[in-house]
């Protein structure tokens, strides 16, 4: 079976090896061992290899380079609308080329791949939509319109939608489904310990959208009444400079660590090591970082978007806060006054994050595959 992969995702090349983000490798490289042959169609960059990249493992990749596109300006608008002749060309020849196609959505690549999906109805089709499938959530028009389309059944045939959580009147080509990290060798069962200094890691992105100047405030109103807490931050962004002058004038030196990007191994032992996590984000998906942390025994502390408050078990496995930091300060210091509570919650998070393995992973994919 020949796949072709549409994707908006940036990808690098070294000698005759593709790199992209290690998370999206991760997930590709178990859909490609259920296929002879693979097509990818993204966006390639000249930029070197960074430690959170990885290679594809399948040896035989036929990789077809499509420009990046945005729509956020009129200048970019225009560029896009010149440059989209080229990019239509280059994914309807790979759809003709392979026997399934699979899109990831959302994004721009990813809109144009949902409208020509619709020329092959009786190709086979899967698409893995890694945003927020909250039918009520505020969202880009673009990510709206490719939910319609996905949704109708009339244009979008022989498709299953792979999507995050579970959502009420959903048409029948919409598929609860989840992604994987760990692998069932990395299980723990000890029961995590909650105890001072209280621990807490931030894993994501440093952008507005991931909230991580609210994830030091919430930190340092903790310190201020008289909690003991430490923070690591694992990631970069456009803010990093921003927060280091924030932790230095506000001498949070001894308390929060900036970490960078570090590989999964890494992270892996701060959720080991840590007590909580804290991801008070704008928008999800699967919140990666969520479930991740969960697999280890380390409490989530989240903010009620996408299916979180399911992951979570409407706070039976983590604690669900409002983005206020004032308000997220008192939920969270009542919380920490019941130790034994929040043994049991690390306990269930744990339990119900595990099931989520890779080889359960690879095992639904291999259903989909012969459905």
């Amino acid at each position: 079976m020949k796949i072709a992969v549409i994707t908006h995702i940036l990808h690098k090349q070294k000698n005759c090896e593709y790199y992209s983000y290690e998370p999206y490798i991760r997930e590709m490289n178990i859909w490609f061992k259920y296929v002879s042959d693979v097509i990818v169609v993204a966006p390639l960059s000249g930029n070197s290899i960074t430690r959170i990249e990885s290679k594809y493992l399948k040896e035989t990749i036929s990789f077809k380079t499509i420009p990046q596109i945005s729509f956020l300006s009129i200048l970019m608008t225009l560029k896009s609308t010149l440059k989209m002749p080229f990019i239509v060309f280059r994914i309807l020849k790979a759809m003709n080329a392979a026997d399934h196609i699979h899109l990831r959505c959302p994004g721009n690549i990813g809109l144009v791949g949902c409208v020509l999906q619709i020329f092959f109805p009786k190709k086979p089709k899967t698409v893995k939509y890694a945003g927020n499938w909250d039918p009520n959530a505020e969202q880009p028009w673009s990510y709206r319109l490719q939910k319609k389309i996905l949704s109708n059944t009339r244009i979008s045939k022989n498709i299953k939608v792979l999507v995050y959580g579970e959502w009420k009147d959903q048409s029948k080509n919409i598929m609860p489904f989840f992604t994987a990290s760990f692998s069932k060798t990395d299980k723990i069962n000890s029961v995590r310990k909650i105890n001072t200094p209280y621990k807490f890691v931030f894993v994501g992105t440093l952008s507005e959208g991931k909230r991580p100047y609210f994830t030091i405030k919430l930190i340092e109103n903790l310190l201020q009444k008289g909690i003991p807490v430490t923070l690591e931050m694992y990631g970069n962004g456009i803010m990093k400079q921003v927060l280091e002058e924030y932790i230095s004038i506000n001498n949070l030196d001894p308390f929060i660590k900036l970490m960078g990007n570090q590989n999964l191994c890494k992270v892996k032992e701060a959720y080991c090591n840590s007590h909580f996590l804290i991801l008070a984000s704008k928008s999800e998906g699967w919140p990666k970082a969520i479930a991740e942390a969960m697999y280890f025994g380390c409490i989530p502390i989240a903010t009620n978007i996408s299916c979180v408050d399911w992951m979570l078990d409407y706070g039976k496995r983590g604690i669900l806060i409002k983005p206020n930091v004032e308000s997220a300060t008192r939920t969270i210091e009542d919380k920490l006054s019941d130790t034994l509570k929040l043994q049991e919650m690390s306990k269930s998070a744990m339990e119900w994050s595990q099931r989520y393995t890779l080889e359960c992973f690879g095992d639904a994919i291999e259903s989909i595959f012969k459905a």
